[in-house]
């Protein structure tokens, strides 16, 4: 169960559903957003958990600024489905800005954005604390969008790991888009972790959309499968 959970996510905040990268955007002050992804599928080799419930929750509180809360419990289950044990991982608050409007928003050229934050207990072995700090790269053209990530990671369990990752995504103004992403993330002097996903997000209007994946990761000859489910909703709880 702990190589499962090593192997099915990452550290770095995950910002953007069903991506484990993010992209350089915010939401605007005084907008929440909320992430949910009510129930997904792990599987390492035999071993098979859900994910019920993942929840990030984005809440706008300046003109380029969000604050940025995570979590995820994963449920392992043994061959009748039967749940074993129930852990609380990927925890992290963040602060994430937007250095440069660009693309994203309405401009010309790059989006340019950072996102500082703090990696808190989880309930299983990873009791302590770590940090990280990404910078992102996104840039939107008519038939397709790029987003690129680059973060050093200061694990929980005190290892320094570096993570890179690229989303692309089909032509923004489709109602239901292609998705896919690509991440590499290392441990210095450790393990290699590669991972691989395609999906579609589906806008059903301008403050809900669905999404649907599955991801593929790999470490030393042992493969992880996955498939995210779930939603995005943002509405305004507070006016600027």
């Amino acid at each position: 169960m702990a190589a499962l959970l090593v192997l099915a996510t990452s550290d770095v905040a995950h910002a953007y559903r069903p991506f484990d990268s993010t992209d350089a955007s915010v939401v605007d002050e005084g907008i929440l957003e909320i992430e949910v992804q009510p129930v997904g599928w792990l599987r390492e080799g035999r071993s098979d958990a859900l994910v019920t419930p993942a929840i990030v929750a984005n809440l706008g509180v300046e003109p380029r600024w969000e604050i940025v809360v995570q979590g995820r419990n994963v449920v392992a289950l043994d061959g009748t489905a039967a749940a074993e044990e129930t852990e609380l991982v990927d925890t992290g608050a963040f602060l994430k800005g937007v250095l440069r409007h660009g693309s994203l928003q309405g401009a010309t050229g790059p989006s340019i954005a950072t996102e500082l934050g703090v990696l808190l207990p989880t309930s299983n072995d990873s009791s302590g604390v770590g940090a990280t700090a990404v910078a992102i790269v996104s840039q939107r053209w008519p038939l397709a969008t790029v987003h690129v990530n680059l973060a050093p990671i200061w694990s929980r369990d005190d290892h320094l790991e570096l993570f890179i990752g690229a989303i692309g995504e089909g032509p923004a103004h489709w109602v239901v888009r292609p998705v896919a992403e690509m991440f590499v993330e290392k441990q210095i002097g450790g393990e290699l972790v590669v991972s691989g996903l395609a999906g579609a997000i589906w806008r059903v209007t301008d403050e809900l959309s669905f999404d649907l994946a599955f991801r593929r990761a790999g470490e030393s000859g042992t493969s992880v499968d996955e498939l995210r489910a779930g939603f995005t909703w943002e509405f305004r709880v507070y006016s600027s």
